[in-house]
C-alpha cells in the first residue's frame, strides 16, 4: 500500500512541478511582454518631459530677454507682456487705428518703429526654438448699434484681418530689419481673430475698449516636437 500511495505522490508532486513549471515560464513571457510595450512608453514619457523641462527654460529666457528689453517702454506705449504666452499687447484703441478702418495712427506707426526692430533682434537669439511669430489683431463685438451680432461678428473679422496685414507690411517695410527679412518673413504671420477673444470685467461682461488690441504672440517648437515624439512612438 505504501508503494502504491508513495508512487502515487510522487505522480502528483511530478504533475504540480510541470503545472509550476508552465506557470513560471508564462509569468516570465507575459513580463517580457509587458517590458517590450511599457518601455516605449516609458521611454516617450522621459522624452516629453525633457522635452518640457528644457522647453520651460527656454520660454523663460525668451520672457526674460523680452523683458529687459522693453520693461521700460511698456507703460508709455500702454503695452504689457505676459510670461506665460509670450505675448506683447498694445491696449489703446485710441493710437491704434482709425475707428472702423485699418489705417494705422501716426503714433501707431512711430511705435511699432521703434519697438519691431528690436523684437527682431530679441528673436534672432532665440531662432532655432520659433516656430512662429503672430501678429493678432482683436476687436470688440460690436459693430454699430443697428447691426445685428452675427454680421458685426463677420464685419469685426475683415476688419480685423485688414488690419493686422496692414500692421505685418508696416513691420516688414522697415529698412532696420532688412538684413533679418529672409528668416522672419517666413515665420511671421497676420491672424485677424474678430471678437472670438474679448477681454471682460470682472463681471462677466466684454469690456470694449480692451477687446481692441494688437498682439504679437511668440510660439515655440515644442509642440511640434512632442507631436512628432508620439508619431514615432505609435
Amino acid at each position: 500500500m505504501q508503494n502504491v500511495f508513495g508512487a502515487s505522490g510522487r505522480e502528483e508532486d511530478s504533475e504540480w512541478l510541470s503545472v509550476s513549471d508552465l506557470m513560471a515560464g508564462l509569468m516570465v513571457l507575459f513580463l517580457f511582454i509587458a517590458i517590450v510595450f511599457i518601455r516605449p512608453v516609458a521611454e516617450q514619457n522621459l522624452r516629453i518631459k525633457e522635452i518640457a523641462r528644457t522647453w520651460q527654460e527656454n520660454e523663460t529666457e525668451i520672457y526674460e530677454a523680452l523683458l529687459s528689453e522693453f520693461e521700460p517702454d511698456l507703460v508709455r506705449w500702454n503695452a504689457e507682456l505676459e510670461k506665460d504666452t509670450l505675448l506683447i499687447r498694445f491696449k489703446s484703441p485710441e493710437v491704434l487705428f482709425e475707428t472702423g478702418r485699418a489705417s494705422i495712427r501716426p503714433r501707431f506707426a512711430e511705435v511699432l518703429r521703434d519697438f519691431f526692430p528690436r523684437y527682431v533682434k530679441v528673436l534672432d537669439k532665440f531662432r532655432p526654438s520659433i516656430e512662429e511669430v503672430r501678429i493678432e489683431g482683436h476687436t470688440s463685438s460690436v459693430w454699430n448699434h443697428t447691426t445685428p451680432p452675427d454680421d458685426a461678428y463677420f464685419k469685426n473679422m475683415e476688419l480685423s484681418q485688414e488690419r493686422t496685414r496692414a500692421v505685418l507690411q508696416n513691420v516688414l517695410g522697415l529698412a532696420e530689419i532688412d538684413s533679418d527679412r529672409h528668416w522672419l518673413q517666413p515665420l511671421l504671420t497676420a491672424n485677424g481673430l474678430s471678437s472670438s477673444r474679448p477681454v471682460l470685467n470682472a463681471d462677466g461682461t466684454e469690456n470694449r475698449d480692451r477687446s481692441r488690441r494688437v498682439e504679437f504672440r511668440i510660439r515655440t517648437t515644442v509642440r511640434t516636437e512632442i507631436v512628432r515624439i508620439l508619431e514615432e512612438v505609435r
